[in-house]
């Protein structure tokens, strides 16, 4: 194996001493700050003002009739102005990602102050108000954005833990001696006989110390997900040989789907510690992935022996559920099923 390769699993590290070596993991978790774009945060924004509005008008509306008509002529100008923050705010994400905090919570405001101002221009220019309330109208929006932006922010926030939770437990699972006595046990004994797959070993081992100790970011691309996973099956096949069967189903336009890093490796693991391990005839692994219009689904299956039961304590689909959730929302979907003797898991996610 070159020098460089061996290197690389250290070459992201920071020196002690050396500030500049020092990733800014704030800078990394802002752009989900401002990542509006998703459905369920569309969803939540509106379903929040129009909360608002509603219990607002209760202050003024002396019977139930006159509230739900009220609630309905402010939602003609809440709604569009809801609307309008959420589009500039999806527009702008990358630039205003890139300001200091301070210059985001202005534009915030800023920003849900003229939408504000549409939408009671919208009414004004409807002729359904009376009295045109301009300065109400943008203060109010604006008071919206910040929320709605704070909001943002503790779920950028939220991400953090999870994905440090995933780089440990992957560091650990990583340096367990169980894996890497084994491994290093199987290099040794092909040195000789084998010098080729002994290299390859050995550089499949340094890629996966390479993504455990290195921050991936918020999302990678699923075909880095698979190479992670090609190469961690790869070292497991040298030690279980024939007992483990791996098939593979790979759709090509899936490829580019973005998902949290380390994401797929935990399922292949549990298949192999579930299924292969503690069955002497092995096991099989199936891993697809499709591409169906505007969603990609990845799949995981493996056999495992006859009164087996869930495997593991399903920390580690926990984990994956809560960080797929966190990136994508609502469009991002998990579920898990243990039927005739075949666990699967199943991922949704946008393409």
């Amino acid at each position: 194996m070159n020098d460089s390769q061996i290197l690389s699993t250290f070459a992201d590290l920071p020196r002690p001493g050396v500030a500049a070596a020092v990733p800014d993991h704030g800078a990394s978790a802002r752009p989900l700050a401002w990542d509006v774009c998703q459905l369920g945060v569309v969803l939540r924004a509106v379903l929040f003002v129009q909360a608002v509005t509603a219990v607002g008008v209760m202050f003024v509306a002396p019977a139930p009739q006159a509230w739900l008509m009220s609630t309905a002529l402010l939602t003609a100008g809440t709604l569009p102005a809801t609307l309008l923050w959420l589009l500039m705010a999806c527009g702008g994400r990358r630039l205003f990602s890139s300001w200091p905090m301070t210059a985001q919570w202005l534009v915030a405001g800023v920003l849900g102050a003229l939408a504000g101002l549409a939408g009671c221009g919208l009414l004004a220019w409807s002729g359904l108000l009376l009295v045109v309330p301009w300065v109400g109208s943008a203060a109010g929006g604006g008071l919206m954005a910040l929320v709605l932006l704070a909001g943002l922010v503790w779920r950028a926030k939220a991400t953090m833990p999870a994905g440090t939770q995933a780089r440990l437990v992957e560091l650990q699972s990583r340096i367990r001696p169980h894996f890497l006595f084994n491994t290093l046990n199987s290099a040794i004994a092909l040195v000789r006989a084998e010098p080729k797959q002994a290299e390859a070993l050995l550089e499949d081992l340094s890629e996966l110390f390479r993504h455990a100790l290195t921050d991936q970011g918020q999302a990678v691309p699923l075909a880095q997900e698979i190479d992670l996973a090609r190469r961690y099956l790869a070292i497991e096949q040298v030690r279980f040989g024939e007992r483990l069967r791996v098939v593979w189903d790979i759709d090509p336009l899936a490829d580019a789907a973005r998902l949290p890093p380390l994401i797929l490796q935990p399922l292949v693991e549990n298949a192999v510690k579930h299924g292969v391990e503690p069955s002497p005839e092995g096991a099989q692994l199936h891993i697809s992935t499709q591409r169906r219009g505007a969603v990609v689904v990845i799949k995981v299956s493996n056999t495992v022996p006859a009164g087996s039961g869930a495997p593991g304590h399903g920390l580690a689909l926990a984990n994956v559920r809560e960080r797929l959730a966190l990136l994508h929302d609502v469009e991002g979907q998990f579920r898990h099923s243990l039927r005739d003797g075949v666990f699967r898991v199943r991922l949704e996610l946008p393409a």
